[in-house]
């Protein structure tokens, strides 16, 4: 595939009067299979959207008003939807929107320890409260030598053994989250490390509200930059490798994938046995739900769905051949589900029958399949 670089020529467009944000962006064009390159540029002050077609050197779209966009979605490496198409940001397309919006951005490692892992729900609500985004997790059991690599900076410490027993003793769950001074912001979250001093100092934090003890304390936060960057590395390696595995058992249990638009809003349930955080591309989005093409009208609008942004994919343990899970999630259509299943999933937070809040496994045959896609296959 060819790649877009930054072009000069364009870069030195902006109205000196106005504020505005620029950024390299692909996208993929399904029909004539090509990656095409764009600028699309942002106007904080009204909101409104323009875009570049640099390989034609020539304004593809004008600039017009657009409230779906949001301004904290906009970082390197996010997905974005214009009018449709699914941009990846790849670049800041000036050295004005670089020095603007990329001084503060930093990515931090968010661990929840095993005596929290009930509470992730609980937790994601509070980070997308707090500007923060999760761009990365998994649900992983670190064995006792996997938990004593993370801790080995604290070898010498008297509490190494114990951290290392209880942070081994049951599943974990990795986040890297992103944004304006991630590090500080999640430390903030977390609160003093001994659970007894935050409830006197920190009241509101999650270790006065959660915690036990200076070890069994809710979570771990990165210290710096530098340690997130180590930390991130163990659990979300960049190199060739992948890290501690999912916790995925691939047994009497069924799919459920919280949808793009339900992550972007804060809806997301507990786990009971593995959750990951993944950003399909269209690829994968049209091989997943290739067996509803041709038979339901929304193929093409679930498919823009999935990969229109960050989805969370959870396996359910569910003994009674899935049956019970899917009448949590209700019919398809949110409105059917209003009318007749008001307290399920769909019908709670719905909005139509594409975005419907979450999939769940229809056939009996497919509950191990679709867990094994995204646990073995986008996860392996």
């Amino acid at each position: 595939k060819t790649r877009c670089h930054r072009s000069s020529s364009h870069s030195h467009l902006r109205p000196a009067q106005e504020e505005r944000y620029a950024f390299l962006t692909e996208w993929f064009d399904p029909i004539a299979a090509v990656l095409r390159c764009f600028q699309l540029f942002y106007y904080p002050n009204d909101g409104s959207v323009e875009m570049f077609d640099m390989k034609k050197q020539q304004k593809f779209l004008k600039r017009i008003k657009y409230d779906d966009l949001d301004p904290k979605d906009l970082f390197i490496g996010n997905r974005v939807k214009v009018f449709s198409r699914q941009l990846n940001l790849m670049d800041y397309g000036d050295e004005y929107t670089a020095n603007k919006l990329g001084s503060k951005k930093e990515r931090t490692l968010a661990l929840i320890k095993p005596d929290a892992v009930t509470k992730i729900g609980e937790v994601l609500e509070k980070i997308y409260a707090s500007n923060l985004i999760v761009t990365k997790a998994k649900m992983t059991k670190l064995t006792w030598s996997q938990a004593a690599d993370f801790y080995a900076e604290h070898q010498s410490k008297p509490f190494f053994n114990n951290s290392v027993h209880f942070l081994s003793s049951g599943p974990v769950v990795a986040m890297e989250l992103m944004g304006d001074e991630a590090v500080s912001a999640w430390k903030k979250f977390l609160g003093p490390a001994e659970s007894s001093g935050a409830q006197r100092e920190a009241p509101q934090s999650a270790r006065a509200q959660f915690g036990t003890d200076g070890i069994r304390n809710f979570g771990h936060g990165s210290d710096s930059l530098a340690a997130a960057a180590r930390e991130l590395e163990f659990f979300f390696p960049s190199t060739i490798g992948y890290g501690p595995p999912n916790t995925a058992t691939y047994t009497d249990s069924t799919c459920c994938i919280i949808k793009p638009h339900a992550i972007a809003e804060g809806k997301e349930t507990n786990p009971n046995s593995s959750v990951a955080f993944f950003n399909v591309d269209r690829a994968n989005a049209e091989e997943f739900f290739e067996v509803y093409k041709g038979v339901v009208p929304e193929y093409n609008g679930m498919v823009n769905e999935l990969c229109s942004g960050a989805c969370m994919a959870l396996e359910i343990l569910d003994t009674d051949q899935q049956q019970s899970f899917r009448d949590l999630c209700g019919p398809a259509d949110p409105e059917v589900s209003r009318l007749l299943r008001p307290n399920t999933l769909r019908a709670l937070f719905g909005k139509d029958k594409v975005k419907n809040a979450v999939h769940c496994t229809d056939l009996p045959e497919d509950r191990v399949l679709e867990v094994e896609y995204f646990f073995k296959i986008l996860d392996g």
